[in-house]
């Protein structure tokens, strides 16, 4: 596949608003004349979008008391502070964390940062690190997953080996959705298998399959909203399962049950 003679650095740069304006005129005129590369910054486009819209809720959450009082914290007299004032720090505090939250995934690390830890049987974490990924992922038009559908059965040779125990891919045809591939994530607590999915109009969903939430023993079938993304998730033996994609709730069920009772009846 020959590269691309635009920098990718030059494409986000573009998306972001940050070049300049003859450059971005240049740009844009050259995207305008290759289809291939204009759907390549479109994917970008999107997958910014997607990220900004499951991130910026956490901006209008207020900062903890725990972090309050440590920016509040009194100092000895006896030396002269040149420290900005106490809501000055926190708002810088703020806007560092929102720098965080709104640069990709890692912006989930972050929130940990501004929202006190919950436990399992609280709130599990599954969803929204299914929905991160599948923001990521799936709008990518030239790599969207690591090892291809064409090589199903290294695929699942590997994701296994790497998971503990035997993992394969669903069969969803009878639903319209084909594999694409699969790729490997890391997780809080050891590696998450993620499949793709596509349909013949472009639509795509993901699969999310970890064991960091194996000791939450609720094995209730839930639904979450992640900004776009909604999630169908569901604990089962030594694995956590998401479903996720950007279809209405009552169609992506129909996609999680089938799923469900795939892996039931292995």
């Amino acid at each position: 596949m020959t590269a691309s003679p635009v920098p990718t650095s030059d494409l986000h740069a573009y998306i972001d608003g940050e070049l300049p304006a003859a450059r971005h005129a240049e740009l844009a005129a050259w995207l305008n004349e290759h289809p291939e590369e204009q759907a390549r910054a479109d994917a970008y486009r999107k997958q910014k979008d997607a990220l900004r819209q499951l991130f910026d809720p956490v901006l209008d959450e207020p900062l903890p008391d725990r972090l309050t009082a440590l920016a509040s914290e009194p100092t000895p007299p006896a030396r002269p502070m040149h420290r900005p004032r106490p809501s000055l720090f926190l708002q810088r505090l703020a806007a560092g964390l929102a720098i965080a939250f709104v640069s990709g995934a890692s912006g989930w690390l972050a929130h940990d940062l501004v929202r006190p830890p919950v436990t399992l049987a609280q709130r599990s974490p599954l969803p929204r690190q299914a929905a991160i990924a599948h923001a990521v992922f799936s709008p990518d038009v030239r790599r969207p997953v690591e090892i291809s559908a064409e090589h199903e059965d290294q695929l699942i040779t590997w994701l296994s080996k790497r998971l503990g125990a035997p993992i394969r891919p669903p069969r969803l045809g009878r639903l319209g959705y084909e594999l694409i591939g699969g790729r490997l994530l890391p997780g809080d607590n050891g590696p998450v298998a993620q499949f793709m999915y596509q349909d013949a109009g472009g639509e795509r969903l993901t699969l999310y399959v970890g064991t960091e939430n194996t000791n939450n023993r609720n094995t209730a079938f839930r639904f979450a909203q992640e900004g776009p993304v909604n999630v169908f998730y569901w604990i089962d033996g030594k694995f956590g399962y998401a479903i996720s994609a950007g279809m209405p709730k009552d169609a992506l069920a129909r996609v999680a049950t089938a799923v469900y009772d795939e892996f039931q009846h292995d």
